[in-house]
């Protein structure tokens, strides 16, 4: 394990990230995020700058007001950054416009909440699916792709009951499969064990730890310890920028994939 303490200038970009050498799938250099309150500006995010690297599995750590709520934001798209670049897979973010950025939100990123936020009048395949609901030109043979999502976290007896039906676990399970329904770039994780007892966090980190073997690139904040160590890597953040990275620290071996639930199947990337 290697811990290097923050250098945002070679953060990213220096020996660190030579042990990887993986494509960049989000770049960001020089990122600030300044708010108002009242007569007084606050820095969330000040002179922010590392690269993500495909198939990196990364917990973003830090104390309230530490920045990572922020960080997880823009790197979502759900926020902008007042100064900077932000990059996924080699395009710029910031100058897109709203409609735009909703359209490469939903292309680009998978989203994971503490709250599940699924669709209560909705079935566990029709929230897979909510994603490419917004596109434009809908990918062929996305509903059989949902389908395999479904069995792949474990939920293919569970088609077509609504999220009041589920355990918290299995809502859970379903915003995994539907975060995967468009192969995205990144996998953003908020908190994603906050609501669960600590029997059913480990079946989903143990979901995250398959998604990791299979190359995915995720993105986990938590506040959490024992949540983090579960990341091949940890970053942590203090006043707006990074104070420490850890590398390799990951002890954890996957479970053979598609050990999610019976009729379990191996899904491809979208078409």
């Amino acid at each position: 394990m290697s811990s290097t303490a923050a250098d945002p200038a070679r953060l990213g970009t220096g020996p660190d990230t030579l042990a990887n050498e993986a494509e960049p799938v989000a770049e960001l250099k020089d990122i600030t995020r300044t708010y108002k309150m009242g007569d007084e500006e606050v820095r969330a995010l000040d002179g922010f700058s590392f690269t993500f690297r495909k198939g990196e599995y990364w917990a973003i750590m830090g104390s309230s007001g530490s920045g990572k709520s922020t960080l997880l934001n823009l790197l979502g798209c759900i926020d902008r950054a007042t100064t900077g670049s932000y990059r996924v897979r080699g395009h710029e973010v910031a100058n897109l416009n709203d409609d735009e950025l909703s359209t490469f939100r939903g292309a680009e990123l998978g989203f994971i909440f503490q709250s599940y936020n699924l669709i209560p009048q909705l079935d566990v395949l029709e929230n897979i699916l909510m994603p490419v609901m917004y596109q434009d030109d809908i990918p062929k043979g996305i509903e059989e792709r949902a389908l395999k999502l479904a069995q792949r976290v474990g939920l293919g007896d569970r088609l077509h009951h609504r999220p009041m039906q589920l355990s918290g676990g299995q809502q859970q399970r379903v915003a995994i499969a539907r975060s995967l329904i468009n192969d995205p770039a990144l996998i953003l994780a908020d908190e994603a064990t906050g609501n669960l007892d600590s029997r059913t966090a480990e079946e989903i980190l143990e979901l995250f730890d398959e998604l990791h073997a299979e190359g995915k690139t995720i993105l986990l904040v938590t506040h959490e310890p024992d949540v983090g160590k579960r990341a091949e890597n940890i970053m942590r953040l203090k006043d707006g920028n990074i104070d420490t990275v850890e590398r390799g620290q990951r002890r954890f071996a996957p479970r053979a994939a598609g050990s999610a639930g019976d009729g379990a199947a191996e899904v491809g990337p979208a078409e």
